[in-house]
């Protein structure tokens, strides 16, 4: 990564941190704000038979997490943009990682793996039983989407787009938060109303 991709990502990170400071609290998210340092977490397993950290990413200019799950038909509707954004902005060092809390039959581990393989996924599918990580997030539903900048603080949180059908979506929020960063800008957009099924936390 090249010193002035960092100095671009940097910038916005400051830009977005000073934003958080005079935010009380998100709109749409009573536990963390835009300009909050993202938590980190450790040693998930992964769909790969691997376990994954926060810290295994660190050299990405920009960490997308994306809270989803199997069963819920609102997530399994983004599934193939999910899959496309992955591809798309693997070149750019941007890392996408989807993290599942919900611990019903259907959306443990040996079902996350079959999904995973039925669907091609391009990116990191984990699990997460004990749901720390959510609600170190304060994510409640599935898809739950937080963009962090390369200081890992929060840069955008929420939807992925404005519709649940591809089709019909005209606004690219998750998409338009990468852009901005890998830029050097803050999001014009940094939090949206996030959609669909609760998360089931135990």
């Amino acid at each position: 990564m090249d010193r002035r991709h960092w100095i671009f990502a940097s910038t916005a990170c400051l830009a977005t941190l000073v934003f958080g400071v005079v935010a009380f609290a998100g709109d749409f998210n009573s536990k963390v704000s835009v300009g909050d340092v993202g938590a980190g977490f450790q040693n998930l397993d992964g769909v790969d038979g691997k376990t994954h950290s926060s810290d295994d990413y660190k050299a990405a200019k920009v960490l997308v997490l994306c809270f989803t799950c199997n069963h819920c038909p609102v997530a399994v509707a983004y599934e193939d943009r999910f899959i496309e954004f992955a591809k798309e902005y693997q070149s750019k060092d941007v890392a996408f990682v989807a993290i599942n809390v919900n611990n019903g039959a259907a959306d443990k581990l040996p079902a996350m793996k079959q999904r995973a393989q039925a669907k091609g996924f391009t990116f990191p599918y984990l699990y997460d039983p004990s749901q720390a990580s959510a609600r170190a997030y304060g994510a409640t539903c599935t898809p739950h989407l937080f963009v962090l900048c390369a200081e890992r603080k929060i840069a955008y949180m929420g939807a992925f787009d404005d519709s649940n059908n591809a089709d019909r979506a005209k606004k690219h929020f998750v998409k338009d938060a990468v852009d901005s960063l890998l830029a050097g800008k803050k999001p014009a957009v940094t939090e949206t109303r996030q959609r669909g099924c609760s998360i089931k936390y135990d």
